[in-house]
C-alpha cells in the first residue's frame, strides 16, 4: 500500500466538452491501429549502445544528441524541444524497432536540478517517428513528477496518469498484448506496480527507447539513462496481481492523479464534506483516507464488519451508513454509526442497500428487495416505516438526491436496458433522461446542481459487474447534452456511491488493473 501527493500538470480542459479524457482498458473496438507511418529520421546516427539509432522528433532547435558510455553502460541524452505532449512531440529518441511484448527498464537522473520543472526524461514505445505518432511512456519530470502519458490514436490528444510517487530511482514501462504497465522503485528497492496501467495497441513492428524534452525549445536540457534495457517478455504463467488504484479527476484540466494504490480491491471512494478525506472500503471494512494519500485508517463499525460498497456520508459529516451482512442470515441491512465509530444502529429490514442521504439528513434513500423484487424505497434516517417509490417490474437501483432535495434520480431496466432515471422525492413524476444503447448505472449529481455523473457499460453487459471496460459520462443539468469524461477498466466499485468533492471541481473513482505477477519484483 501507498500513498503520495497530488500534483498539478499543464491543463487539457478542452477536451471536457469535446470527449475523452482518459483511456485505462478500453471498450473494444475504440482504437484504430496504424501501421508506422515511413519517417526519415532527421539526425539517425547509426547503432548506439544497444539502440539502432537516434532521431530528433518533431521541433527541436538546437539537435539533440545521444552518448553511449560503453565503461559505465550509461547515455546521456540532451535535447530541446518543447514538450512531449498534446497533438505533437518535440523531443530527442534512441530507438531500437520490436515487436511483440518488451519492457524498458532504467534509472534516470537528470544532470541539472533546475530548469523546467516539467522538462521529461521518458521509456517509450511509439508507433512511428512521426510527431503525433501513437505512443505510451513513463515520464519522469524535472520536478519529480512521475506520470503514465499516452496517445491512443495517431493525432489524438496526450493525456496521462500521474502517479503518487515523487522521484523514483528506478523506472519500468512493459507492453504486454494491448496493455502497458508501470513499475517503480526507490534506491535498493524491488518494483512495485504503480498502479497505472492502460489499453493501447501497436499495430505491427514498433519501437521501444528512451527519450528526453527540454520542455523549452531553444533550451538544452539533459539526463542520465543507467542501467537500461530493453528486453522481450515470456508470457506470463503465473495468475496476475489485482491493484486498485483510488483516483481523482479535475474537470477544469482532465488532469488524473493516482492517490492511493493497493494490492486487491477496494471500492466506492466518496470525500468527506469538508473535503479532507475519502472513505472507501474494502475487505469487508469501512475505510478513511486523507486527500493527500498515505496510509488508511479502518473506521470503527463494531459487528458489522461485512461490509459492501454501498455506504456514505451524512451531510453534516457526522454520520454514516452503511450496507452490512454479518448477521447470522448473511442479509445486507442497512446501518448508522458516528463517522468517528461506534455501535451501528439498524435502520432497515434484510435486502436492504444504502444509496444516498436527502440534503437535510433525515431520510435515506435505498434499494430494496421485497417479493422478488428491486425497488427504491426511503425510510426515516432514525429508523421507522419504509416508504416505497418505484412499483414497476425489473431492478430500480442507485437511487441518489439532487442537492435541492427536489428529485431522487436512479437508474432503472423497465425500457428494456439500463437507464437513468429521475422522480420526485416523493416518487412522482418518474421520467427517463437517457435513452441511448448503453448499460447505464450508478448516478450522482455535483454538489452545485450542474453536472449529472454516471457509469455506462457496454450494451451487452447485463447487471453491473466488476472488471468490464467502462465509460463514466456526464450529463450537463442544464441543457442534458452528455460527454465522456473517463474510460477505466473496473465497473462495479467504481463510483458506486457519491464521489464527488465538496466544491464540484473533481470526482473520485477506482480504477483496477491486473499486473503480472511474476514481473511485480525485479
Amino acid at each position: 500500500m501507498k500513498g503520495g501527493k497530488v500534483k498539478e500538470q499543464s491543463a487539457i480542459s478542452k477536451l471536457l466538452m469535446g470527449g475523452v479524457f482518459l483511456l485505462v482498458g478500453l471498450m473494444p473496438g475504440l482504437l484504430v491501429a496504424q501501421a508506422p507511418a515511413p519517417v526519415s529520421p532527421q539526425n539517425s546516427a547509426g547503432p548506439i549502445g544497444i539502440f539502432e539509432a537516434q532521431s530528433d522528433i518533431g521541433s527541436v532547435s538546437p539537435a539533440g544528441t545521444g552518448t553511449y558510455d560503453a565503461a559505465g553502460g550509461s547515455y546521456l541524452l540532451a535535447s530541446s524541444g518543447q514538450n512531449i505532449w498534446a497533438e505533437h512531440d518535440d523531443f530527442h529518441y534512441l530507438w531500437k524497432r520490436v515487436s511483440g511484448d518488451f519492457a524498458i527498464t532504467a534509472d534516470i537522473h537528470f544532470s541539472d536540478k533546475s530548469g523546467p520543472e516539467h522538462k521529461k526524461a521518458v521509456l517509450m514505445f511509439r508507433e512511428s517517428l512521426a510527431p503525433d505518432s501513437k505512443y505510451a511512456d513513463v515520464a519522469l519530470h524535472g520536478n519529480g513528477e512521475t506520470a503514465l502519458q499516452f496517445r491512443y490514436n495517431r493525432g489524438a490528444t496526450t493525456q496521462e496518469i500521474q502517479l503518487p510517487e515523487l522521484k523514483p530511482y528506478r523506472l519500468r514501462i512493459e507492453k504486454r498484448g494491448d496493455y502497458v504497465y508501470v513499475y517503480e522503485a526507490g534506491e535498493g528497492e524491488d518494483f512495485r506496480p504503480s498502479g497505472a496501467a492502460m489499453r493501447v495497441s501497436f499495430d505491427g513492428p514498433f519501437y521501444a527507447g528512451i527519450g528526453m524534452c527540454a520542455h523549452q525549445n531553444g533550451l538544452t536540457e539533459s539526463a542520465d539513462f543507467s542501467n537500461v534495457e530493453v528486453t522481450p517478455l515470456q508470457a506470463s504463467v503465473a495468475p496476475p496481481q489485482l491493484y486498485s488504484s483510488l483516483d481523482t479527476i479535475e474537470l477544469s484540466s482532465g488532469n488524473v492523479y493516482e492517490i492511493y494504490v493497493t494490492p486487491g480491491r477496494i471500492e466506492a471512494p466518496s470525500w468527506t464534506p469538508d473535503g479532507s478525506a475519502f472513505i472507501f472500503n474494502g475487505e469487508g471494512r469501512i475505510w478513511r483516507l486523507p486527500v493527500s494519500g498515505g496510509k488508511p485508517e479502518a473506521i470503527n463499525t463494531g459487528s458489522a464488519v461485512y461490509n459492501i460498497n454501498d455506504h456514505g456520508l451524512s451531510p453534516d459529516g457526522k454520520w454514516l451508513a452503511i450496507s452490512d451482512q454479518s448477521e447470522a442470515d448473511h442479509h445486507y441491512r442497512i446501518y448508522v454509526l458516528p463517522i468517528d465509530g461506534g455501535t451501528p444502529r439498524a435502520i432497515t429490514g434484510p435486502n436492504s442497500y444504502w444509496h444516498g442521504w436527502s440534503p437535510d439528513g433525515k431520510t435515506i434513500s435505498f434499494v430494496g428487495l421485497r417479493n422478488g423484487d428491486y425497488d427504491v424505497y426511503t425510510i426515516p434516517a432514525v429508523g421507522g416505516e419504509e416508504t416505497r417509490l418505484t412499483t414497476a417490474k425489473g431492478v430500480d437501483d442507485g437511487p441518489a438526491y439532487s442537492p435541492d432535495g427536489k428529485y431522487i434520480y436512479f437508474s432503472s431496466e423497465r425500457s428494456g436496458s439500463t437507464q437513468i432515471w429521475r422522480m420526485n422525492a416523493d416518487g412522482s413524476d418518474q421520467q427517463q433522461i437517457t435513452n441511448d444503447g448503453f448499460q447505464s448505472r450508478f448516478p450522482h449529481v455535483s454538489p452545485d446542481g450542474q453536472w449529472l455523473e454516471f457509469l455506462t457499460y457496454d450494451a451487452n453487459v447485463k447487471g453491473h459487474p466488476q472488471d468490464k471496460d467502462v465509460v463514466v459520462r456526464l450529463m450537463s443539468l442544464r441543457d442534458g447534452s452528455i460527454k465522456e469524461v473517463i474510460r477505466l477498466f473496473g465497473g462495479e466499485g467504481a463510483i458506486n456511491m457519491p464521489s464527488w468533492s465538496p466544491d464540484s471541481k473533481r470526482f473520485a473513482f477506482v480504477d483496477y488493473a491486473y499486473f503480472p505477477a511474476e514481473n511485480a519484483a525485479k
